[in-house]
């Protein structure tokens, strides 16, 4: 029997400017991505959203989005 915990798990980051590169920041992606999809999330239920500031700061959070209930 495993307990199924139906809430979403995040991974995130933020980053001054100076600190991240538009190729750094896309293998970043990728790498959350990859962690996701290890932990056992679907490529459909993950979600990646990236917010730049006006700063030139940047900020990644994936998300899996979990099902309510499990499939048994």
């Amino acid at each position: 029997m495993t307990l199924y915990q139906p809430e979403p798990v995040e991974i995130s980051t933020r980053m001054r400017p100076g600190e991240w590169t538009e190729d750094s920041l896309a293998a970043l992606v990728v790498s959350y991505r990859d962690k996701l999809l290890r932990m056992g999330a679907a490529a459909s239920a993950i979600e990646v959203v990236t917010e730049r500031d006006g700063g030139g700061g940047v900020s990644v959070v994936a998300t899996w989005i979990k099902a309510p209930v499990t499939d048994q």
